[in-house]
């Protein structure tokens, strides 16, 4: 009979009784991969949390971690939840004044980070907070303490505390406080979402019905452990007794990928635009005959949808790009993917067509901090799966329309509340118990969930007619070339856009239509350039009703990312950043509409 598990700390009793694996864990040094055994894993973890004990840690206090991807982030994650400690996990590519202001907010009592150039950057931050006590690091680093001295506290004082670990552990409690993830969403300070064990136990053992996938199969994980997408994901790989190899960073992926040989992974929707964008780039490379079938093959992706069942005659065709095109998208993805599963934002179609036909499902998902995460999800298990929509409702949410189009939801995975904010919980906790998504949607075909905007981001113009800006910048970046948009208009005669394009196919396409540029500074500018997206807005344009059209656009030359500050660490929009950061452009595109 399966090990119950109500705590996420059940997972280790789990895998160790019914999965164990050579590789339950796995990480890079430089080049090389090294693994822990379920064994290992289960040794690791408690004796990290007999360490704590031995340290004076106490039940309820706080610890931060702030690292890249690793295998050990789950030893320090596992140990603390079998203590009763809060883990509070924090993004390694935040500023200054959010580390200091969460460190602060959480009282945090010990902060763990991951190498040294994060600890370079956090040193002076702790140096200021008086809560932190001892700052450790992941990796052995000259002067620093190591991560390791936790668990030799443990090693050293295991007779004394093993009784003690057992009584804590046993007391845990599925509605205990088992982490405070910080979301700041796109403005204010940032919230501490209070998430109980059962929150995220309800949570991914739902989720991780939606495919056969198991103890013979391997996983990458690359998206940040601390977002709770990818930290709910992590759990449920394994919890299915899966092997998860952890990707430091981006630059790695498609190394991890030919290596690893993973069945699935988690990502966001704009790293599966990228992969697309490498599909694209790879058939611009051939010359005559072998480009022609290329792109014939790509064309056929556009027939795809899930459970769809083909003629004879297509399923030859498939069949014939399938042999010469798709198994060489599988293998430049390592030849075993067979899910990719995409949230955080909304996924181009042409995406999950394109993996779709080639054999690779791409499933699409939805969900928020604040609902531990997952509220919908498109699902292989039941064949309830439709491309547009983030799926059916997840087994134990209930769902609900406001009357202004909101997604109201219902079930074991909504938070506890904020983090000494009763006041902002009361904002989005009705009395009824729903929860205030902020999201606007709708079902389709009375059971699918589709995501149409953000509630707070909907704006209008002069005339009083709405506009969802998120829809109508995820058909403008479903052009091949556009990177990211941001539709604009508040209060204006018409809507608008800053466009940054897709500088690697622009250049490819300047290269064939002979149009030359020193920079993309110097390429925005250009008419032909300028015209060539005309086309693609005109052929938007003709999908959207007549107050969405944008009227007017401008091409801005630098590329949007976290680090620049135009995008989230989820690589959403911040559109209070991009609207300072481009005030001159926006002023002069309405400089001569005010009469």
């Amino acid at each position: 009979m399966s090990k119950e598990v109500t705590r996420t700390f059940d997972i280790l009793e789990r895998i160790l009784e019914e999965f164990q694996r050579s590789d339950a864990l796995g990480g890079k040094r430089g080049n090389e991969w090294y693994t822990y055994s379920t064994e290992e894993y289960y040794r690791n973890s408690h004796r990290f949390a007999l360490g704590l004990l031995a340290m004076g840690v106490h039940r309820g206090d706080r610890i931060a971690t702030v690292t890249n991807n690793r295998p050990e982030w789950n030893f320090a994650d596992m140990g603390m939840a079998m203590t009763g400690v809060v883990h509070v996990p924090l993004y390694p590519t935040i500023g200054d004044d959010e580390y200091s202001y969460i460190l602060k907010h959480s009282g945090a009592r010990f902060l763990i980070v991951g190498d040294a150039k994060l600890l370079e950057k956090l040193t002076p931050v702790v140096e200021l907070i008086p809560s932190v006590k001892a700052v450790f690091v992941f990796e052995e680093i000259p002067g620093a303490r190591f991560y390791g001295e936790i668990m030799e506290e443990g090693d050293q004082n295991r007779e004394a505390l093993e009784g003690r670990l057992a009584e804590i552990k046993a007391s845990v409690k599925p509605d205990d406080l088992a982490t405070i993830i910080y979301t700041s969403g796109t403005t204010g300070v940032p919230k501490g979402v209070m998430l109980s064990h059962r929150n995220l136990v309800s949570n991914f053992t739902s989720h991780a019905k939606m495919h056969h996938l198991g103890k013979d199969h391997r996983v990458i994980s690359f998206l940040p452990l601390c977002h709770v997408y990818e930290r709910s994901v992590n759990y449920h790989f394994q919890y299915k007794g899966m092997g998860v190899y952890y990707v430091g960073n981006l630059a790695q992926i498609l190394p991890a990928l030919k290596e690893v040989k993973p069945h699935m992974f988690n990502s966001v929707p704009r790293l599966l635009e990228r992969v697309y964008d490498g599909f694209v780039t790879k058939g611009k490379e051939l010359t005559g005959f072998k480009r022609k079938l290329y792109f014939w093959a790509m064309r056929l992706t556009r027939h795809y949808e899930f459970n769809k069942k083909f003629t004879p005659l297509m399923r030859l065709k498939i069949l014939i790009a399938d042999k010469l095109i798709y198994s060489k998208w599988r293998a430049a993805l390592g030849g075993n993917i067979v899910y990719a599963v995409s949230g955080g934002a909304a996924l181009q179609p042409r995406i999950a067509r394109t993996l779709g036909m080639a054999g690779m499902l791409n499933i699409e998902g939805y969900g928020l901090t604040e609902t531990s995460p997952v509220i919908a999800v498109n699902n292989p298990a039941t064949r309830e799966m439709k491309i547009g929509t983030v799926g059916p409702v997840l087994e134990g949410f209930e769902v609900k329309i406001a009357e202004d189009g909101e997604i109201l939801c219902k079930g074991p995975g909504v938070m506890m509340g904020y983090y000494k904010d009763p006041e902002m919980t009361a904002e989005v906790m009705d009395e009824e118990g729903w929860f205030h998504t902020g999201d606007i949607g709708t079902f389709e075909d009375g059971k699918y969930l589709k995501i149409t905007d953000r509630k707070k981001e909907m704006f209008k113009l002069s005339a009083g007619k709405y506009i969802a800006p998120q829809m109508i910048e995820n058909k403008l970046k479903a052009s091949e070339l556009i990177e990211q948009a941001m539709v604009i208009g508040a209060g204006e005669k018409f809507a608008s856009a800053l466009i940054t394009p897709n500088f690697v196919l622009l250049h490819d396409w300047c290269a064939e239509n002979h149009v030359h540029f020193e920079n993309n500074r110097e390429l925005v500018q250009i008419p032909e350039v300028v015209a060539k997206i005309q086309q693609e807005v005109i052929q938007i344009n003709k999908t959207l009703g007549q107050h969405e059209e944008i009227k007017r656009f401008r091409l801005v030359c630098d590329e949007w990312s976290p680090a620049t500050g135009e995008l989230s660490p989820t690589l959403k929009l911040r559109r209070n950043v991009v609207t300072a950061k481009y005030k001159h452009i926006i002023d002069e595109i309405y400089a001569n509409s005010k009469n």
